[in-house]
């Protein structure tokens, strides 16, 4: 198992900010997709964001323009800085990766525990 951990959740008041990170540690070879994914109460979990190994990006459109993904490879991390929070983006947000563990492993995924944010006065 490699372990996704997460860390930067917590509450917030409706238009702050927070920085969510996961690392990826332990035995690994390449990293290609990271995304970061949401469950709120009583929903299905979605998809905010997501970035490939070259850098690109793609957004659920209820976050553009406020979230932003961004990955540091040499330390296997990826991050979401979420800006303009609101009430409804209340969730236990998790990492998700596509990683190969050695060369001769074909890509796996893998799940971070994940991290509440709760937006509220």
């Amino acid at each position: 198992q490699v372990p996704l951990v997460e860390s930067g959740g917590g509450l917030v008041q409706p238009g702050g900010s927070l920085r969510l990170s996961c690392s990826a540690s332990g035995s690994i070879v390449s990293i290609s997709t990271m995304s970061w994914y949401r469950q709120a109460p009583g929903k299905e979990r979605e998809l905010v964001a997501t970035i490939n190994s070259g850098g690109r990006t793609n957004y659920a459109d209820s976050v553009k323009g406020e979230f932003t993904i961004s990955r540091d490879n040499a330390r296997n991390t990826v991050y979401l800085q979420m800006n303009s929070l609101k009430p409804e983006d209340t969730a236990v947000y998790y990492c998700n990766a596509n990683l190969r563990t050695s060369w001769s492993q074909p890509l796996a995924n893998y799940w971070g525990q994940g991290t509440q944010v709760t937006v509220s006065s």
